[in-house]
């Protein structure tokens, strides 16, 4: 069973998944703070690069399954054109409205 975006608690952590999900780039880098970071299981990633290649170009989208961390972690069904789908742990750190960090990487038995 999914979430519907629009249910997320965290205001920037559903902004940032509706962007993702609409595939615009304006919204998404609109929702992260200007030095936002991330890692991709566990590796530091280039956002720009990360992101272009991820989600961008490869029409990217997340079905969310859970959140805990009142909204700041996700566990999500993430597709794109380049890997299919797979199970997804999202973690967000947010600074003043804006995502300043986040983590995402393949979902164990969670």
């Amino acid at each position: 069973m999914t979430i519907p975006v629009e249910q997320l608690s965290d205001p920037a952590v559903r902004a940032f998944v509706t962007a993702l999900n609409a595939n615009d780039r304006a919204a998404f880098f609109g929702v992260l703070s200007p030095d936002a970071t991330m890692a991709d299981d566990g590796s530091e990633r280039d956002l720009g690069e990360w992101t272009e290649r991820e989600v961008f170009s490869s029409a990217g989208h997340m079905d969310v399954e859970a959140e805990s961390d009142d909204g700041r972690e996700l566990v999500a069904t993430y597709r794109n054109d380049t890997w299919g789908a797979m199970r997804t742990a999202w973690r967000f750190t947010v600074d003043g409205g804006k995502v300043s960090r986040f983590e995402t990487g393949q979902a164990g038995g969670v």
